[in-house]
């Protein structure tokens, strides 16, 4: 039987001998790197962690003792110390690891369901330690042949014995969050001070070594290549929004191809990491624009990188000019952390979801901070919601099924906007399916935030910077600095839109003082009226139910509402924001939107540690939570500007819904959660999906592996994305077509 033999371009056109070697190199140069990379992963699963460290400590004791006999030379003393490193931080950082690991269990949704940060931070380490592992066990097979490169092993296992240091200190800061949270809980409930001391802490932290060698390392290998041509791209823009290029004839082939950063790792991490550390909101809005337009059509590199592999491709089936409506219709709502992206962005994906399902999809544009703090987008999106729902013949649906459907911050819309309808009396969708969404936008610390620390699509600046913008605060503060970033044009486009921003602000706030009183004086004793839809929010404003949250009105509440509501100095007071009045006094126990009380004490009872410490003790042992003698590294980026969002309106339950009453939740309909394992966002998922279980309500929380945030935007890169998106398409067709009675059902985990 012949072999088919593929022909690459350079032989079809009869390219010289020695180019063709050069690209018979390279491609066994990648194939040996991915086959390295699989190696590293499979040692992951293959051993337990301690003997994993013992491993790593005899094979860093034996290059260690090599290297040390090898002369005065700089790279062999280097060599030596960076495997002592290596040997006396895999030995403090076990233990750490074992300790967390022996009580992650205590924290999942469920026992088919084992996630949660504190796993996820256990596995990121035992990554990087697996591939010290690799790296040691090649060094010491190698280092006596003529062809070992040791200077490139040297600065990979200096990349990695910072990342290793830096992960050793998130086991302590996650050892601190264990020792001081109640039981079972996931996010850091007390004194605002505590968390703030504790980011001010956390941020310090040098973040350059994992967006150099080590980016991407604890992701699946097919998505490394992606986040590199996407860290150069984004060191590039930086360069141009400094020298006030940004929108003046920037290309995406001119910044995804710039030579110094690609073949640079140091350089571009610390480029990165200046970057996250020092540039505002806008500055993501221009580089997520950038690359929403015309990275895919413009950038060869990346235009590879997410071709679809083999055959398949998108090409919709035309369908029939009278074909029936459909029973079902998807709304959609996008994320981009509420400052970014559009429903284009989400185009390929949301195509074929339509051609999948046989289903109509509504994607909702709505309008983005900073420009359009909090509520608007939520208005938009409800309006929008409200709309379908009335003219679903329009969009060539009969609407018996509806599936609200969203990612990150489109999942959180999605939530909240359900909560809404419920409140309005408006038709609930008859599911929600939301992929990685945020539901906690307080700054509070968890240990799946602590991954944030390395990954290169939501770092923590970047998240603050983004809740920050959707709360209003964003566009209040900026340096001097970044007015040089800005530029002139720059600097007119924001003050014309603050200018604009405070307009709508003041004009809303007499509009809704209007409704209100009118509310008031027109309806006195409201009551519930069940109506399939109402005419707009205004009217729904007027004839709100009062049962569900209260007797103060539900209107659409801006920031400067909220901000005059919540100066109040009075508790007992009807002039309170939403948050203070459905959520109560803002004391820990009163929020208390985790776990029900009766699930605390055999929590409590695993565990012998001390659970309650005093503010005090708090404060001081956020400083002293590293052992005497070991030091992690510091920025050198210096100070970080970074919002620590604590204004009231992120406790709003339309805002953070994780904070919402028991009353409100339990309007929801059934909700399918489809979360990432190595997300900063994962506890959000975990702690909504406990909440909700712990009230009775059906949901289900899928958890992929190895794929960051975002992964739905990477459907077409490598089989594990396009696995993840088929997650999401069948838990929107359990909410389209959800089984019968008599049809077998099987576990969602």
């Amino acid at each position: 039987m012949e072999s088919a033999r593929e022909t690459r371009p350079s032989e079809a056109a009869g390219a010289p001998a020695s180019k063709r070697v050069q690209e018979r190199s390279k491609s066994h140069r990648h194939r040996r790197w991915r086959k390295g990379k699989a190696k590293a992963s499979r040692l992951i699963h293959s051993m337990d962690l301690r003997t994993m460290t013992q491993s790593l400590v005899t094979l860093a004791e034996d290059n260690m003792a090599f290297f040390s006999s090898q002369g005065p030379g700089e790279t062999a003393r280097r060599l030596s110390g960076v495997f002592a490193g290596v040997r006396e931080q895999a030995l403090g950082l076990e233990p750490a690891l074992g300790r967390l690991l022996s009580v992650a269990h205590l924290f999942d949704l469920d026992a088919e369901t084992p996630a949660n940060g504190y796993r996820s931070l256990v596995h990121t380490a035992r990554c990087c330690l697996a591939h010290l592992l690799h790296k040691s066990r090649y060094v010491a097979s190698n280092r006596r042949s003529i062809f070992f490169r040791a200077s490139h092993n040297l600065a990979e296992l200096e990349a990695y014995l910072a990342a290793l240091t830096q992960l050793r200190a998130l086991a302590y800061y996650a050892q601190h969050l264990l020792a001081t949270n109640r039981p079972g809980r996931l996010f850091f409930e007390g004194d605002e001070g505590v968390t703030a001391d504790f980011l001010r802490e956390y941020v310090t932290l040098h973040k350059g070594c994992f967006y150099g060698r080590c980016l991407g390392f604890q992701f699946t290998p097919a998505i490394r290549p992606f986040l590199q041509t996407i860290s150069i791209g984004l060191v590039s823009f930086g360069e141009h929004y400094k020298r006030n290029e940004t929108g003046l004839g920037v290309t995406a082939s001119s910044l995804f191809t710039s030579g110094r950063f690609a073949i640079d790792p140091e350089l571009r991490g610390a480029e990165f990491e200046r970057i996250i550390q020092n540039l505002d909101v806008h500055f993501w809005k221009a580089f997520w624009n950038i690359t929403e337009i015309e990275v895919l059509s413009d950038s060869e590199e990346l235009s590879s990188l997410v071709r679809s592999e083999g055959p398949r491709s998108l090409e919709l089936r035309p369908r029939p000019q009278q074909a029936p409506r459909s029973r079902s219709l998807v709304v959609h709502i996008h994320g981009g952390g509420f400052v970014a992206q559009t429903s284009k962005s989400h185009e390929p994906y949301l195509k074929s979801w339509a051609q999948e399902l046989g289903t109509p999809i509504l994607s909702i544009d709505y309008s983005l901070a900073p420009e359009a703090p909090f509520p608007r987008a939520l208005e938009e999106c409800f309006y929008a919601y409200c709309w379908a729902v009335k003219h679903c013949a329009l969009l060539g649906s009969t609407g018996e099924r509806i599936c609200l459907a969203g990612d990150s911050a489109g999942g959180n819309l999605c939530f909240t906007v359900s909560l809404r309808a419920a409140a309005y009396g408006v038709r609930v969708p008859d599911g929600i399916m939301a992929a990685y969404p945020a539901t906690m936008l307080q700054s509070t610390a968890s240990p799946s935030r602590l991954l944030s620390l390395m990954d290169p699509l939501l770092p923590l600046s970047v998240l603050s910077k983004c809740v920050s913008a959707y709360a209003g605060g964003e566009t209040e503060d900026h340096s001097d600095s970044d007015q040089k970033a800005l530029g002139m044009m720059g600097l007119v486009r924001r003050d014309t839109a603050l200018l604009f921003r405070d307009l709508r602000l003041g004009a809303s706030s007499w509009l809704n003082s209007f409704l209100e009183l009118s509310g008031h004086k027109s309806h006195p004793n409201s009551v519930p009226v069940a109506e399939p839809m109402r005419r707009s929010v205004s009217e729904a404003a007027l004839a709100q139910p009062e049962g569900l949250l209260g007797t103060d009105s539900l209107k659409s509440l801006t920031l400067h509402d909220l901000s005059l509501r919540g100066s109040s100095e009075t508790a007992d007071t009807p002039e309170l924001s939403l948050s203070a009045e459905t959520l109560g006094p803002s004391t820990p126990s009163a929020v208390n939107f985790l776990l029900g009380p009766e699930d605390a004490p055999e929590e409590a009872e695993a565990r012998d540690e001390p659970r309650e410490l005093s503010t005090k003790d708090r404060v001081c042992s956020v400083g002293s939570a590293f052992p005497e003698g070991f030091h992690p590294r510091r920025s050198s980026q210096g100070s970080i500007r970074m919002p620590l969002y604590s204004s009231p309106i992120v406790k709003n339950p339309f805002m953070s819904p994780l904070l919402a009453p028991d009353s409100m939740l339990q309007t929801l309909p059934p909700v399918h959660i489809v979360a990432c394992a190595l997300d900063p966002m994962l506890d959000d998922s975990v702690m909504f999906a406990r909440r909700l279980r712990s009230l009775g309500q059906p949901v289900t929380l899928h958890v992929v592996e190895d794929l960051p945030h975002g992964f739905l935007s990477l459907a077409a890169l490598c089989r594990e994305t396009r696995q993840a998106a088929a997650v999401c398409v069948e838990r929107i067709r359990l909410v389209l077509n959800p089984p019968g009675p008599s049809a077998p059902t099987t576990p969602l985990v």
